[in-house]
This record gives structure tokens, sequence and C-alpha cells, in this order.
């Protein structure tokens, strides 16, 4: 075989990582290969900072990666520490796209300059204005109410009107709660000293620690478990955690408990998970393609069948398990608060000595 046909099989036959990228930077000094062969090679990918969990996220990702050809490399990490490594890694950085748990770290990102302004074409009509950045630079993808999971068998939701009744002290040993490191615990607790300030937001938090004692979980999914043994009569979650696990035991004695409702009262506490398209991103109009099909009603009601999330797009419905969105009053809190509210809700909470 020619030797210009043995260095065009050896191109298409491997992918452009390690190894293959010093091979092709040793022909590009021989002349043997053009720039034009790297970039077609690298055109047609994506690289993915995510902050949610992989099982959430990555069906997603491949139905666009099936529907589109595009190869998607995903990183999985905590948002908070996804922030800080594209912040460090600058014009250097490999990530296109960026997607969060919650809205508050990309819009620390997006007050770092870490985001890139998205075309209103691509989402117009299709997520409403308080699910995006002033700017669009990031748009939420699904939503998610914070609420309280309870034994069925040793609560009755009358004993609870407000997330604040936690801190009553009748609810020492019987709580399970997030630990500090937990950015759904920052989200929420953000909301609480928007509403109410600092200091009835530290009498909370620390009737919380008195209350919780060592039923302090790194998991959410622990939480539900814990209040479905009996373990705990009430916790703290996202709401598609007690519905998933209600999935695969539909006889669980659990149910949530969506609180604040009462006149007065702050409204339930919604966050959003949310992506953003990486400011020194190469492959903005391929990022773009990627942020248009998770806000698609495809995208969107693989987050609703699949995570028993809130889709934001209008036109596709939640599972009908969930209590309809049009069922309760949420929190006024402007979700591009959160990220203003970052620092001083952990400091407050790192104050309190939560675990």
């Amino acid at each position: 075989m020619p030797h210009g046909e043995e260095t065009r099989v050896l191109i298409f036959r491997v992918r452009p990582h390690g190894l293959t990228i010093w091979i092709l930077s040793i022909l590009l000094a021989l002349k043997m290969v053009s720039f034009s062969a790297i970039d077609g090679l690298a055109a047609d990918r994506l690289v993915v900072y995510s902050g949610r969990a992989e099982r959430l996220i990555k069906p997603v990702l491949d139905a666009f990666q099936a529907k589109s050809g595009v190869h998607i490399d995903l990183l999985s990490s905590g948002s908070t520490e996804l922030v800080n490594r594209i912040e460090a890694e600058g014009v250097r950085t490999s990530a296109d796209v960026f997607i969060t748990n919650e809205v508050g770290a990309l819009e620390r990102a997006r007050e770092l300059k870490l985001l890139a302004p998205i075309d209103a074409a691509v989402i117009d009509g299709k997520i409403p204005a308080e699910f995006r950045a002033s700017d669009n630079s990031w748009i939420g993808l699904s939503g998610r109410v914070w609420l309280i999971i309870y034994n069925t068998s040793l609560v009755k939701p009358a004993d609870i009107q407000s997330i604040l009744d936690l801190a009553d002290p009748r609810w020492k040993g019987k709580i399970a709660i997030p630990n500090a490191g937990s950015e759904y615990l920052q989200a929420g607790v953000s909301v609480i000293q928007a509403t109410y300030g600092d200091q009835r937001t530290r009498q909370f938090l620390e009737g919380l620690k008195a209350n919780a004692g060592t039923h302090v979980y790194g998991k959410s999914s622990q939480i539900v478990d814990a209040v479905a043994k009996g373990e705990a009569a009430v916790g703290l979650v996202n709401h598609y955690y007690i519905y998933r696990h209600l999935d695969a035991q539909p006889k669980a004695p659990i149910a949530p408990l969506i609180t604040d409702q009462q006149e007065g009262g702050m409204g339930a506490i919604v966050n959003a998970a949310g992506v953003g398209i990486v400011a020194h991103s190469r492959h903005k109009d391929l990022a773009k393609r990627l942020v248009e099909f998770l806000e698609s009603p495809d995208g969107q009601k693989m987050f609703a069948d699949q995570n028993k999330e809130y889709p934001l797009n209008p036109d596709v419905a939640a599972d009908p398990a969930l209590p309809a969105r049009q069922s309760f009053r949420i929190a006024t809190v402007p979700l591009i608060k959160l990220g203003e509210l970052r620092e001083p809700t952990m400091a407050l909470i790192e104050r309190v000595g939560l675990r």
C-alpha cells in the first residue's frame, strides 16, 4: 500500500486523544497531513463540563450525540469546582459547554465573564425569562422544588407549615439534612436569607444543626432512604429524588410536602439546572446546537420522563405524578440573586458550624 494511503488509514481509525494527537503532531512536522484534517477530526466533538450527576445528564447527551453525530466528551465534578477550573484554565480551557445542577454556579460563572451570551433565536419562545440570565449567557434546563420529604407513618402533613418549622426543638433527632457542601442546601438557604434576612436564617440553620444530630448526609438519595426506613421522620431534598424512589419502591412510606404556601409565607423554593456556552469555546456553533437540543421538546421530555424534573419549556408536560406547577406558589427571589448570595450564604453556613 502506498505510504499516503497508510497515513489516511491511521488518521481515520484513531480518535483524536492522547497518543493520536502526538502522532498527528509528528505527521504535521513531516508534512504528511494537513491542518484541515485535524480540524475535521476535532470539529465534530464537544467537551461538556457538568456539575450534574452523570446518570441524570448523560442519557440526554447520548441522545444528542446519536441524533447529531457530534461526539460528547463529558467531565463531571461539583459545579463550584468546575467554575474554579474554567476560570483557572482561561483561554486554554477545553470546555465548550458548562452544565450545572443549580443556577447559583452559572450566575457566578457569568459574573466572572466565563460564559458567552447565547443567540436569542436559540431560545426564544422556549424558556421563560425568569429562568435565563439577563444577557442569555446561561439558560435553565429543568426545574426542581427543594422540599420536605416525610415518612407517612410518622408525620402528618398538617404538622409542618414551613421549612423553617424544622428548626423547632420538637423535631430534635427526627430530621435528615444535606451536609454543608450541598449546593442544594446552599441555594435553598440563599432563598431563605433573601426573604427573611441573616438573623432568622441563622436561627434556622442552628435549629437544623441541633435537630439533625448525626443524620447529615452527602447524598440526597441517602436522605430519602433514611426517611423511608423510619430512621428519620422528615428530610430536605429536591422533589425528584422522592419520585424516583417511589418508581422503584411504590409502597415506600414517603411523600413530598410543599410548604410555605400559607398567607405571608415565602412560597416553595424552586431552583433549576442550567447550561451555558463557555466564553473560550472553539466550537460555539456546535455548542449552540447542543443547547438548542436540550431546550427542545425532545430534550425537555427526557428531563421530565427520566429524571422526574419540571421541564422549563412550556410546551412540554411534566410527569403526571408530580404536583401540577400551577398548584403551588413559589418564592419570588429571582434566580440570578443566587449568584450574588452564594458567598454570604456559604459564610453563614460555616459560622453556624454545619458539617
